[in-house]
């Protein structure tokens, strides 16, 4: 099996060098870029499985990076910062960021998260695989909502909406049972994994991104009901 390929853009040596030699004792290629130019062509010529994103880089900042990177890729993106405020996490989760990570760092908690969010993106593309060997495979269909797992399309009210990988999975997974309610911190558990040790908040703001792109109104949903003090569930007929 190829060597699973991890991008870091940071302009830091001495962070590049420490992560390199750990991502790389755990069988990783490393893809290294200094600014945000050449992160948009690697990932195009490298495809990377997951990317390592500083926030502080010359030119673009890394918050403008990773939208222009989420046009090209749905690899998980995973923030580093030196910034701990609450809103920056929170911005960084809504322009499509899936971990944010702050300065200074463990490398072997950096380690830890990009083992966790690989071993998630592994278990979907094998979900999907087999959903590809399967004779007969329908698609989730909901009044105004279409959900095609085997091609990862997702369309509502006729307009094809564009998810983030874990915004996906969420969907998927609400969708394929209606009307169960479940916890922001199962929703976290499935999705993210219980060893991604992130903010079960992110959960929240995937939840509200996913509003906007599927909700003819995010703000009176029809699709995705909070139940006030348990959780989320999913609502309407499958046609």
């Amino acid at each position: 099996m190829d060597r699973e390929k991890i991008m870091l853009v940071d302009d830091d040596r001495d962070i590049k060098d420490i992560l390199q030699l750990y991502l790389e004792k755990e069988g990783y290629t490393l893809i290294h870029a200094e600014e945000g130019y050449t992160a948009l062509r690697l990932v195009e010529e490298q495809n990377p499985d997951i990317i390592i994103l500083d926030v502080v880089l010359p030119g673009m900042d890394g918050y403008e990076v990773c939208q222009l990177l989420r046009q090209k890729t749905n690899a998980p993106i995973l923030f580093l910062s030196s910034k701990e405020d609450e809103f920056d996490k929170i911005l960084g989760h809504k322009i499509g960021g899936d971990d944010y990570i702050t300065k200074p760092f463990s490398p072997a908690i950096v380690t830890a998260k990009v083992q966790a969010h690989l071993r998630r993106k592994r278990n979907m593309v094998f979900q999907t695989n087999q959903l590809h060997n399967k004779v007969e495979q329908s698609p989730i269909v909901y009044p105004g909502l279409y959900i095609d797992k085997t091609s990862c399309v997702v369309k509502a009210n006729g307009t094809t909406a564009k998810l983030s990988a874990k915004e996906f999975q969420l969907l998927c997974l609400l969708a394929e049972h209606p009307n169960q309610v479940f916890s922001v911190e199962h929703m976290f558990e499935l999705i993210w994994g219980e060893e991604s040790l992130g903010d079960h908040r992110t959960v929240m703001v995937h939840i509200s991104n996913l509003r906007k792109k599927i909700e003819p109104n995010p703000i009176a949903p029809m699709y995705i009901i909070t139940v006030r003090g348990m959780g989320y569930k999913f609502t309407g007929f499958r046609e």
